[in-house]
């Protein structure tokens, strides 16, 4: 990466988040687990979403409502609304 690069500069992974208005409801996976909550957008390597809660991947929730979520785009292993 040169100096001027951004973080976030995979154009596969940053795809998967181009058809979602900000504010769409997603569900973001991770290794052993999902977010699901409302997009509110990509910044410095991350996406962010709003009124998140965490899932294990059986659709048990682990946690409650989260105002803010920050996953970094390294760890998403899925996106779907």
């Amino acid at each position: 990466m040169g100096f001027g690069t951004p973080f976030f500069s995979n154009p596969s992974i940053q795809g998967l988040f181009d058809n979602y208005p900000i504010g769409a409801r997603l569900a973001v996976g991770e290794d052993s687990s999902f977010w699901v909550g409302n997009f509110g957008g990509i910044q410095d390597g991350v996406a962010l979403l709003t009124n998140a809660r965490l899932f294990s991947n059986v659709g048990t929730p682990i946690d409650g409502i989260r105002s803010v979520v920050r996953i970094p785009i390294r760890n998403i292993t899925f996106v779907s609304q």
